[in-house]
């Protein structure tokens, strides 16, 4: 599975040194951000712990319902609620179900615990190594001021060497190399 590539394209209505003259375009930037989403199998399990949270309370709304011997509409409660989590579920897989984004200045990794730092720019980063943490294989972002950013590749929807490419490419780049 690849990576998503996002273009954000934007630009501003006045020439520079014109003195504000409308209409003109001042700059178009492009900003392409590499981003790498939750692993299918992570997600999964994710979503396993939600519907049995949501279980657990149909459960206890219907033993509630029977004990006070309430009229069966009330049910609807705990189902709706049910239907607004995963609705809520979706959203936040949809929005930010990524684990790491990586764009040309720098990256940012989110839903690890552990991480280290979470975010940094790519002219801070001194190397990238892969190795094994805990029988799982991770890339460790090395800082210049011994600070370390950990990354397990597992939790990734993306092949490991291909992860490890884009990573050492997006690294050569934010130091200013280009490819032989």
């Amino acid at each position: 599975m690849r990576a998503d590539r996002r273009t954000r394209q934007g630009g501003g209505t006045r020439a520079p040194g014109t003195g504000g003259a409308r209409g003109e375009i001042v700059a178009v930037t492009t900003e392409t951000a590499t981003v790498h989403r939750l692993a299918p199998a992570v997600a999964a399990r994710l979503l396993g712990v939600v519907l049995c949270l949501v279980a657990a309370v149909i459960l206890a709304s219907t033993l509630a319902i029977a004990v006070l011997d309430l009229h069966t509409v009330f049910l609807l409660v705990p189902v709706l609620l049910t239907v607004a989590v995963l609705v809520g579920c979706w959203w936040a897989w949809r929005t930010r179900g990524w684990v790491m984004r990586m764009t040309a200045e720098g990256y940012r990794v989110q839903w690890v615990r552990g991480v280290g730092v979470a975010s940094g720019r790519w002219k801070d980063v001194e190397d990238a190594v892969t190795m094994t943490v805990a029988e799982a294989p991770v890339v460790v972002l090395r800082l210049r001021d011994g600070r370390t950013t950990t990354i397990p590749v597992q939790m990734l929807a993306v092949d490991r060497e291909a992860f490890v490419r884009d990573v050492q490419d997006h690294l050569q780049r934010g130091h200013g190399l280009r490819k032989l």
